[in-house]
């Protein structure tokens, strides 16, 4: 019994069946290293039309696709409103022109007459009272004059200095600070609000700033708006741009003027290529991936490309044309020392190999294997390849 377990056991030993491998060959062609990901398209010239108060929209004159030329009307709204502010700020101007005028001549015209006679009276009644006093003051030397009486007549001549000095403060400090500071403030206030209404009834008329495509019109004629809402937009878009989104392990691949090829599934089959025009600058959270945002410029002549649609983005990180390529499933690492298993024969030979780019089908042999070298793939059944393993290599 002992025998044949022992027999049975050398037969298995040495009659192993092959292991059955598929295989791959170097071959000699390009290969690119890519960074894959998702972006938006924009519109590199674009205006939006707001309301500027709330009112309703009173005529539309284009609808959403249309070509339109700069200075072209669009859209207008119901102005009455608008004009009746604005008449009103003229008005407020006009009188707060008129407070300024008042201001620097130092009142109305009846004002200031009367400030002018005032001051004519008050000088006369100082001349008066000074020349009685000093008349006084003579007869006095003389015995002719009493102290009392030159006392009083000193008395007469402060009031009427006093009364000339007030009469000279209202001529000259016709308003005090705070009127003045709140006369300017008017001013201010009024041409505010006159340049307000002026800059509403401009965008109450609603014009091609440059020529273009009117691609998001979300008003109906008739309809009421608040003040800020959304009116329409306009793009040129011969040119947009491409906002893409790299993950943060990638972003060290990127430089500018790298290609980058745009597609998008609603036109399958077509390639829209562009170059890095910016590469991340800071690392954000957008959802829950962390990246970096780069952009490009793309040709849209034939406009197909459409303001705010999503895209797939590919950027040719590196490309090498007519080097060693090998199916990337075929190597293996071990230490940091990567190789494969070359097939000889009918057996395995474990072969050190150095690499350059890679992608996640291909990569590029620089070392260790010639074109038309025949490499091991994953045995069937996930059986583990070793060195000097019979293989048999299946279709």
């Amino acid at each position: 019994m002992l025998a044949v377990l022992v027999v049975a056991l050398l037969y298995s030993l040495f009659h192993t069946p092959p292991l059955k491998v598929y295989a791959a060959k170097v071959e000699r062609g390009p290969i690119r290293s890519l960074v894959s990901t998702n972006g938006k398209i924009e519109p590199i010239l674009n205006f939006e039309a707001h309301a500027p108060i709330a009112t309703t929209v009173k005529r539309l004159l284009v609808k959403e696709g249309d070509h339109v030329r700069k200075g072209q009307l669009l859209l207008q709204l119901d102005d009455a409103d608008i004009r009746s502010q604005a008449a009103k700020a003229q008005a407020q101007i006009k009188a707060a022109q008129a407070d300024q005028s008042e201001l620097k001549t130092g009142g109305t015209q009846e004002e200031v007459l009367t400030l002018n006679a005032q001051l004519v009276k008050a000088r006369s009644a100082r001349d008066a009272a000074q020349r009685n006093l000093d008349a006084l003051r003579h007869l006095q030397q003389e015995g002719a004059s009493s102290p009392g009486e030159v006392r009083v007549a000193e008395d007469t001549l402060r009031r009427a200095q006093a009364d000339l000095h007030l009469a000279e403060q209202k001529k000259k400090d016709r308003y005090s600070p705070p009127e003045v500071a709140k006369i300017q403030s008017q001013t201010t206030e009024a041409e505010a609000a006159y340049d307000a209404a002026e800059d509403a009834l401009l965008k109450s008329n609603v014009r091609a700033p440059f020529d273009g495509i009117v691609y998001s019109l979300p008003v109906k004629a008739g309809a009421f708006v608040q003040a800020g809402d959304l009116l329409l937009q306009e793009a040129d878009l011969s040119r947009v741009l491409v906002r893409a989104y790299v993950d943060e392990p990638d972003i060290g691949r990127l430089q500018p003027g790298e290609k980058v090829e745009v597609t998008w599934d609603a036109v399958p089959g077509r390639v829209w290529t562009a170059t890095v025009t910016t590469v991340p600058s800071t690392v954000k959270l957008h959802l829950s991936r962390n990246v970096g945002e780069i952009t490009c410029t793309v040709d849209n002549h034939d406009l197909r490309l459409l303001p705010n649609v999503n895209v797939g983005v590919t950027i040719v990180a590196a490309e090498h044309a007519g080097v060693l390529t090998l199916r990337r499933d075929a190597l293996h690492t071990d230490d940091n020392k990567t190789y494969v298993y070359r097939i000889v024969g009918d057996h395995l030979k474990r072969q050190p190999v150095e690499i350059s780019l890679q992608n996640l089908t291909l990569v590029e042999i620089t070392a260790g294997l010639e074109e038309g070298a025949e490499v091991a793939l994953p045995a069937e059944e996930s059986k583990p390849l070793f060195d000097g393993a019979a293989v048999k290599v299946v279709p």
